[in-house]
């Protein structure tokens, strides 16, 4: 293998440009690739959403080295919104990796040289070729020594229907989206009849929205549609979470349903959207209807695209679509997002050797990504890049486990910020991206 090629990173968010400043600090060129015409693209596309942790846990060790030698100052204080969390950190991280990140590429093809995904002669010998097309339309090949893709999975929202596909009507229906609604700059919403449909962090934090906005807008309307039979621990651990942002969406999304501004419906799952007009109607395998639905907001969870890696060869859990070794540590039906282990190299390792899936990607259809273990994965992958087997293999983060802890208050309100768990690691919803990202 021609040690002088870059590694090619594929996608220019928080994981993407981490891996690039580890890589940077290692000797190895890298060079990144993101579709989106900016750095960051998709964080600035829910760039009104606040995340769950303060500025201590959103940069990344050696993104931070890197940027100390432009001057650059980490925040240190609060909670941050998306479009700060770029601006003050994403793309200054971009600008000081300069031409080695370029935008408006969109990868369409992961191959060896020479080599499809049945070939095994001399396949290991050859470096990837990297196929894209550029904004304007022009095709390119470009030689790699090793492909790390972080591409996340923002592109790819889970539909509403309960089944895995759109539901009837769900692709045509002008009313439904799939992101957390702006409101501050969206007017779609005030005054109607909203049905949320979804029971994780970007749902929850959808319904805490809108019942912020029916508050001084009364005759808007929120139904919150979930799939589980019962409430049961859909809204979290409340003031038992360690992690207190999200202990924080739970208690404020049960106070919207206790006192009556968001009604709950379970057991809810989707078979139809039916619009005639601007009238939408929304049905349950059962029969179910919930009439008069203005706007449909879907929030159920995200998937990843691997339709450019046909020719790459994956070892990937047949239900996740995730690291075959990774996904029962990330499976929704066993872990909560605060007892999973920290991932590296040898958990993260294809079939293919010098390729891998990072950040959220690396989580498959899991719901929740916490962004500190994706600058875990980042360190690990690229020590085992550089020949640092002791460095890959070490753990140098440890997650807190999810259990009772007092002292989870609202964590944007000044006398309920305090918690007995800390420090707290950031949850990033990708839906958010998230409470991921």
């Amino acid at each position: 293998m021609d040690e002088s090629l870059p590694v090619v990173v594929i996608g220019a968010g928080p994981q993407g440009l981490a891996a690039a400043a580890h890589l940077l600090e290692r000797g190895i060129e890298p060079s990144v690739l993101e579709s989106g015409d900016r750095p960051a693209a998709a964080v600035r596309q829910w760039g009104h959403v606040r995340l769950f942790s303060g500025w201590g846990e959103l940069v990344d060790a050696a993104a931070a080295r890197l940027l100390a030698g432009t001057g650059w100052t980490a925040p240190t204080d609060g909670y941050p919104l998306g479009t700060e969390w770029v601006e003050s950190y994403l793309a200054p991280l971009a600008a000081a990796l300069g031409d080695r990140v370029r935008t408006g590429v969109r990868v369409t093809g992961v191959t060896r040289l020479g080599r499809d995904r049945i070939v095994d002669a001399g396949r290991v010998e050859q470096p990837f070729v990297v196929h894209v097309t550029t904004s304007d339309g022009v095709e390119e090949r470009i030689l790699a020594r090793a492909v790390l893709d972080a591409s996340g999975t923002w592109t790819k929202p889970s539909p509403a229907g309960a089944d895995g596909l759109p539901a009837l009507g769900e692709r045509t229906s002008a009313a439904v989206s799939y992101r957390v609604p702006d409101l501050a700059n969206d007017d779609r919403f005030t005054g109607r009849h909203v049905v949320v449909i979804g029971s994780g962090h970007s749902a929850m934090t959808a319904v805490n929205e809108l019942a912020r906005l029916r508050d001084s807008h009364p005759d808007t309307r929120v139904t919150w549609v979930l799939r589980r039979g019962d409430i049961g621990d859909a809204l979290g651990g409340g003031a038992a979470d360690q992690l207190p942002a999200r202990g924080a969406l739970g208690i404020r999304a049960r106070e919207a349903v206790d006192a009556g501004a968001v009604h709950l419906v379970t057991g809810f799952r989707i078979r139809a959207i039916e619009q005639t007009g601007d009238v939408v109607t929304v049905i349950a395998e059962d029969g179910r209807k919930v009439l008069g639905v203005d706007r449909v907001v879907v929030l159920t969870g995200f998937r990843p695209d691997l339709s450019f890696l046909s020719e790459v060869r994956l070892d990937l859990d047949p239900t996740l679509q995730a690291p075959r070794r990774l996904a029962a540590e990330v499976d929704p039906n066993i872990h909560s997002c605060g007892t999973v282990k920290a991932t590296g190299a040898a958990d993260l390792a294809q079939p293919e050797p010098g390729f891998y899936l990072l950040g959220a990607k690396s989580y498959g259809r899991a719901p929740t990504f916490l962004a500190m273990t994706g600058y875990e994965q980042v360190r690990s992958v690229v020590a085992m890049l550089a020949g640092d087997t002791a460095a890959a293999a070490r753990v140098e983060l440890a997650l807190p486990d999810t259990g009772v802890c007092g002292g989870s208050g609202l964590f944007d309100v000044e006398d309920g910020a305090a918690s007995c768990c800390t420090p707290t690691k950031q949850v990033l919803q990708l839906g958010l991206l998230p409470a991921g990202v």
